[in-house]
């Protein structure tokens, strides 16, 4: 078995793991008698008091619709939203902020690019590239597209890692290749994909590219202009946020170019019966009807508190956090990772022999361990390596290395007992 400790990185900066748990109210409680520890935070991580408070702050002082009151509760409301955009733009490096659209969440943000754009751009016979590791949110879309306008869906391969074969992605290429559809950060194995590399082969080959960024956003840095992405998503509730809010970056060349994809409020300019209707400039053509206001301003808090704490550490923590568990659960007899790439995030898939994983998934919650067990919205890659599904462990910031202790052990009992 693969032992990924020998990558962690022992002198990187530090966190102060109990100054950031006191900001983290739920992780008090208790779960069937036992103190929480919460290992299911690819599918949502949870929310400190900061963003917590947003919402009675905006709900007690300043709740209005935003944009188009003249009154003091809409100008401030206004405001703070607005300001959340600049938030995103810089946590992103965007140029500009009105590349940053905002969405429910990242299955939104790829929706909208498949409608928007692809209804726009696509034609029969034209191709989309996505990954064998895709979740559904960045295939199901190509596939409606598919069904629709006959486009040609190709798939990039994987070694027995869960690394993407990037020669096989070259040679994928065609001079049909419209757009490469991608996730940075694999939420069934945590394999960390080279988007960078795979940006500049698609921009050389005519296409562009998509990049699901809902579980690179909590872990790592993120510059779209390095990246070259011309379309980058993610989502508020896997990065300390709220749940609804959610963020599409696109190029501005190509998000005027695109019509809108939906119609009401907010995103016009003039409505007549006698003439056609004009659309708002961007980002605000893309943002029909009114918006989840305090989420996302709840949605910029979590950003400035994930700042504050540095990506950097905060990655670093959670190598350790990962290298700790893999050498704690490699020890269990009949136990198997799948997803084992060099440089992976914090995400621990496993299978055990002899035990089906939402057995050990009901058990361990008895334990007051939290794990996320099934197929993770990723039913080709695990069809691919010959399971159904897994038992996945997720760390985050507020994780302890006497949490992943208590994993383990509470995983080997659940083992003897359902063997």
């Amino acid at each position: 078995m693969t032992d990924l400790a020998t990558s962690t990185t022992l002198d990187a900066p530090s966190l102060d793991v109990a100054a950031i748990r006191a900001d983290f109210p739920i992780l008090a409680r208790q779960v069937h008698g036992r103190p929480l520890v919460y290992l299911d935070n690819a599918a949502t991580s949870q929310t400190p008091r900061q963003v917590i408070e947003v919402f009675d702050d905006y709900y007690g002082r300043y709740n209005a619709n935003i944009h188009r009151g003249l009154h003091t509760l809409a100008d401030e409301a206004t405001a703070a939203f607005e300001g959340t955009r600049e938030t995103v733009r810089a946590f992103l490096n965007a140029a500009e902020s009105r590349e940053i659209i905002f969405t429910r969440g990242t299955t939104e943000a790829i929706n909208l690019v498949a409608s928007a754009w692809g209804r726009a751009n696509l034609k029969p016979g034209d191709e989309v590239l996505v990954s064998l590791l895709e979740h559904h949110s960045n295939i199901v879309p190509w596939q409606l597209l598919a069904s629709e306008l006959g486009i040609v869906i190709k798939v990039i391969p994987v070694d027995e890692r869960g690394v993407l074969d990037l020669d096989a992605y070259r040679r994928l290429f065609t001079a049909r290749t419209r757009l490469v559809a991608v996730n940075h950060v694999s939420n069934a194995f945590g394999t960390v994909n080279p988007v960078r590399e795979m940006a500049k082969v698609a921009h050389d080959e005519g296409a562009l590219i998509l990049v699901d960024g809902a579980q690179a956003a909590p872990h790592q840095k993120i510059d779209v202009r390095d990246i070259d992405a011309d379309f980058y998503a993610f989502s508020g509730h896997k990065v300390y946020g709220p749940t609804g809010a959610g963020v599409l970056y696109g190029k501005a060349a190509l998000l005027e170019a695109m019509p809108p994809w939906q119609g009401g409020g907010e995103m016009i300019r003039t409505v007549s019966f006698e003439t056609p209707t004009t659309f708002a400039a961007i980002p605000h053509k893309f943002e029909a009807g009114t918006p989840a206001i305090a989420e996302v301003i709840a949605l910029g808090a979590a950003l400035k508190w994930v700042d504050a704490l540095g990506l950097e550490a905060i990655g670093a923590w959670e190598q350790r956090l990962l290298a700790h568990a893999t050498a704690r659960v490699s020890r269990i007899d009949g136990l198997r990772i799948l997803g084992t790439a060099p440089g992976k995030a914090g995400v621990l898939s496993f299978v055990v022999d002899g035990a089906h994983s939402q057995d050990i998934g009901l058990l361990i919650d008895q334990l007051g361990v939290a794990i996320r067990t099934g197929h993770h919205c990723a039913q080709p890659l695990l069809t691919h390596f010959g399971v159904d599904a897994t038992c996945r462990a997720s760390f985050a910031a507020y994780n302890t290395l006497e949490e992943v202790d208590v994993f383990a052990e509470a995983l080997e009992r659940v083992i003897g007992m359902v063997r």
